[in-house]
């Protein structure tokens, strides 16, 4: 395949996946938020909270992709990105008590907000993919959004039947992590005299290390729980 197509393609379809593992819950958010709406508002709660939410959440993670720009913030991404895809392979769930609402504007409301709150990893994860391009990430939210909104019963019965898919995007999660570590200009600059071919492995440690410490994790529970 040509060299520039698996630099546009492959990012994308990270974007995708990490977007299908991080925002599951979120349509459960949006059918919780609009179950006491009168039935024909519904539909129209769904499609106006869910563009609130997603038009909100490209602008947030826009901003990500111009902070990643700064000095060590590329660090700092990196490690929150090492933890999340811990506790994405830990099957960690975030709690949610997302009330009902009443009105179709409180329902929008409480959709972009508690969008907001969940979706701060997402946002972190999806700038590091895109590596800077805005258009991949357009179209990957664009792309996803779709299949959460219409198919997340579907795609939560398939990560429950089938765990390595989670795996699959924990272990993900932690290539992009290290690739965003090692992409530091100060870092890099202090790695290359001493490692040359660090760039060759940032990404595969990073995978690594999620892989471990979330084993570990899960390994360290297992007595607790059985207890």
């Amino acid at each position: 395949m040509d060299p520039a197509a698996t630099a546009f393609w492959l990012p994308l379809l990270e974007i995708i996946w990490i977007d299908i593992l991080l925002s599951g819950d979120n349509a459960v958010v949006i059918a919780l938020a609009c179950r006491s709406l009168p039935e024909g508002q519904r539909a129209l709660g769904v499609i106006l909270g869910s563009g609130a939410a997603v038009a909100l959440r490209v602008a947030f993670t826009v901003l990500v992709v111009e902070l990643l720009g700064l000095p060590f913030v590329k660090i700092a991404g990196g490690v929150l990105l090492l933890w999340i895809g811990v506790r994405l392979a830990g099957a960690e769930e975030r709690q949610k008590e997302i009330r009902s609402a009443s009105t179709l504007s409180s329902a929008i409301r409480i959709i972009v907000v508690a969008d907001a709150v969940m979706s701060l990893d997402n946002m972190m994860a999806v700038a590091a993919a895109a590596k800077g391009s805005k258009l991949l990430i357009l179209l990957g939210l664009a792309l996803s959004i779709p299949i959460l909104v219409f198919g997340s019963t579907l795609v939560l019965a398939l990560l429950n039947r089938f765990p390595v898919l989670v795996w699959a995007g924990a272990v993900l999660l932690g290539w992009i992590a290290g690739d965003l570590i090692g992409t530091d200009p100060d870092l890099a600059a202090w790695l290359r005299v001493r490692w040359p071919g660090f760039n060759t492995w940032d990404g595969p440690a990073g995978a690594v290390f999620v892989a471990v410490i979330a084993w570990l994790r899960r390994r360290h529970k297992a007595p607790i729980q059985q207890a």
